[in-house]
C-alpha cells in the first residue's frame, strides 16, 4: 500500500491546527502537528522578525524528517505601543500566562486612548521547507483595533480583542470559515497552500 504524503506543522497548537487542516481540507494525504508525528524538540526561537522564527522552527523540524515542514510565527502589533507585543506575543507577561490576562493587560494600557489611535494587525509569517530543502517565506496581515473588553468564544489568543472593522466584530466572534477567509494565518495558509501545490508529490520522500 502506498504511504500517505505528510505535511508536518511545526506547532503544539491545537487551535493553530484546526485553522490548517480546515485550509487544507483537500489536500490528499496527512496534515500532522508536532505531537502527531511523535516528535519531541525544543526549539529557541531567537528571531527578530516573524520570517526568522517561522524559518527557525521549520528547518529544525525538516531536519528531524525530511518532509515537508511548514511553520508560522504570527502575532499582534498595537501601533501606540510602538508595535507590542510583536515577535514576543506569545511569551508576551511570561510564556504560561493565560491570555485573558495578556488581553486584560494591554485593554489597560490603552485605557483612555481615542479609537483612531488602538490601530493594530494581526502578522502571520509562513516558511516551507520542501524535502530537497528548498525554502519558501511569506507573509501577511491582517489591519484592525484593538477593542474595549473581551468579545467571542469562537478563537484563541489576542482573538477576543482585536476588532475586525467591516464586521464590527472580534477574530472570536467570527465564525471558523469567515476567519479563515480574512485573517492574517488563513491568508497565509491559503498562499501557501498555492504555493505547495505543485510540489505535493515531492512529499513521498519523507521518512
Amino acid at each position: 500500500m502506498e504511504e500517505k504524503k505528510k505535511i508536518i506543522f511545526a506547532t503544539g497548537n491545537a487551535g493553530k491546527m484546526k485553522e490548517i487542516k480546515a485550509v487544507f481540507s483537500d489536500f490528499e494525504g496527512e496534515i500532522l502537528s508536532m505531537k502527531e508525528a511523535g516528535i519531541h524538540c525544543d526549539i529557541n526561537e531567537n528571531g527578530s522578525t516573524f520570517e526568522e522564527n517561522a524559518l527557525i522552527k521549520a528547518r529544525a523540524i525538516h531536519e528531524l524528517t525530511k518532509c515537508i515542514v511548514l511553520a508560522d510565527d504570527s502575532g499582534l502589533e498595537i501601533d501606540y505601543l510602538n508595535k507590542e507585543p510583536g515577535v514576543y506575543s506569545s511569551r508576551y507577561l511570561g510564556e504560561d500566562t493565560p491570555y485573558e490576562v495578556k488581553n486584560n493587560h494591554l485593554i489597560q494600557r490603552l485605557e483612555g486612548v481615542k479609537p483612531e489611535k488602538r490601530s493594530a494587525r494581526f502578522v502571520c509569517a509562513i516558511a516551507a521547507v520542501l524535502p530537497d530543502g528548498t525554502e519558501k517565506v511569506l507573509r501577511r496581515t491582517i489591519e484592525g483595533y484593538i477593542g474595549y473588553e473581551e468579545r467571542g468564544e469562537n478563537g484563541f489568543g489576542y482573538d477576543p480583542i482585536f476588532m475586525v472593522p467591516e464586521f464590527n466584530k472580534t477574530t472570536a466572534e467570527l465564525t471558523m470559515e469567515e476567519k479563515n477567509k480574512i485573517s492574517h494565518r488563513g491568508k497565509a495558509l491559503q498562499a501557501m497552500r498555492e504555493e505547495l501545490r505543485v510540489t505535493e508529490d515531492e512529499s513521498d520522500d519523507c521518512k
